[in-house]
């Protein structure tokens, strides 16, 4: 049995998201507004009252120049290049559940997600660099600029981050989902760019 402020997979989320932000000598407020959120919204992220969808993860991890395995709580070390599977657990506080799934602080950064059912971050996000996904189960509604798209187990999406997206689970049993995303705070992540030779 889990207690409310229970983070599951994230002991300690929000005493790092607060840590980060002090250490960037960001008020809560121009924290917030560069990340896309409310004050409130950030704050009850710090304290551990919410659990942050994957868009906001990796905004607040672009924010504060971090990487998302250290937001989670990853000890830095000798990488091991195996990453053993385990359950995700959800979250109490919002129900996004996490595992890393790739080696900490390498230009591509890989996650197992769980989104639960119900629209869970309905703002629409827009950054730089790449981000690939994969449906492992459930289903999972992707919006891609105008367009959405219905992915079943066994899809795969790839888009340059730029391009406006939003995940959310379709359904009522949520989705479990693969995604890389590269990490553009690292040297390496030149590599992973795409070229820009799209179509208009």
């Amino acid at each position: 049995m889990t207690s409310e402020s229970d983070e599951g997979e994230l002991p300690g989320l929000g005493a790092r998201l607060r840590e980060h932000r002090l250490a960037a000598r960001l008020t809560l407020e121009v924290a917030a507004s560069r990340a896309g959120l409310s004050p409130a919204y950030l704050s009850r992220l710090e304290t551990g009252r919410r659990q942050p969808s994957l868009p906001v993860l990796l905004a607040l991890a672009r924010l504060y120049g971090a990487t998302v395995a250290g937001l989670l709580g990853e000890q830095p070390g000798v990488p091991d290049p195996v990453v053993r599977g385990g359950e995700i657990t959800p979250s109490t506080t919002g129900g996004w559940g996490y595992r890393r799934a790739g080696v900490a602080g390498l230009a591509m950064q890989a996650l197992r997600v769980w989104i639960p059912p119900g629209l869970q971050d309905a703002v629409v996000r827009v950054h730089a660099g790449e981000e690939w996904l994969h449906v492992t189960r459930g289903r999972l509604r992707l919006a891609l600029g105008e367009t959405g798209y219905l992915l079943e187990p066994g899809d795969s999406a790839q888009f340059d981050s730029l391009t406006p997206h939003r995940f959310a689970a379709e359904g009522t049993e949520g989705v479990e989902l693969l995604f890389v995303h590269t990490l553009l705070q690292s040297p390496a992540s030149d590599l992973c760019l795409p070229v820009p030779n799209r179509a208009p």
